[in-house]
């Protein structure tokens, strides 16, 4: 089974605790899962892990939040060589935002075609102006990942 690593970019917490969700669901299902709120760019570049699970929320004008936004502009800077080959995202928003909405979520889409990342499903978009539990709201697409990671 392919081994999990999991990031987040937040400003208010709410995408560590959809990604804290999600580790304990890969973890329950037996999936080899490292999450680390705080990873570096060597952390990462040095991981063992095939797939990527990026949560993260939109601030700003669209922006990825702070340490999550240089990590991004890291790993486009400097690929790695490294094992992922597979991703996936949950993207935290407010649709009243309207074309930003999720735009940090797009950004790393970007950052996955660069690095050659197929994704294994459709980006989860999380609409925080709908909904004040994102964590509950991701579990049937965290249910479809480990499908996928397990298949």
């Amino acid at each position: 089974m392919k081994k999990v690593v999991i990031v987040s970019g937040t400003v208010f917490g709410t995408s560590e605790e959809v990604a804290y969700a999600a580790e304990e669901m890969l973890q329950a299902q037996g999936i080899d899962v490292e999450y680390n709120n705080r990873v570096t760019y060597q952390q990462l570049a040095a991981s063992e892990a095939e797939v990527l699970l990026v949560v993260t929320s939109t601030t700003g004008m669209g922006e990825l939040p702070g340490a999550l936004n240089v990590l991004v502009h890291e790993l486009q800077d400097m690929p790695p060589q490294w094992a992922i080959k597979q991703g996936a995202i949950i993207a935290l928003g407010d649709a009243s935002y309207g074309e930003t909405f999720c735009a940090g979520g797009e950004q790393v889409r970007e950052m996955f075609a660069e690095l050659g990342i197929t994704e294994l499903q459709p980006m989860l978009r999380l609409d925080g102006s709908a909904t004040v539990t994102p964590e509950l709201d991701a579990v049937p697409w965290i249910e479809q990942l480990i499908s996928l990671l397990q298949a």
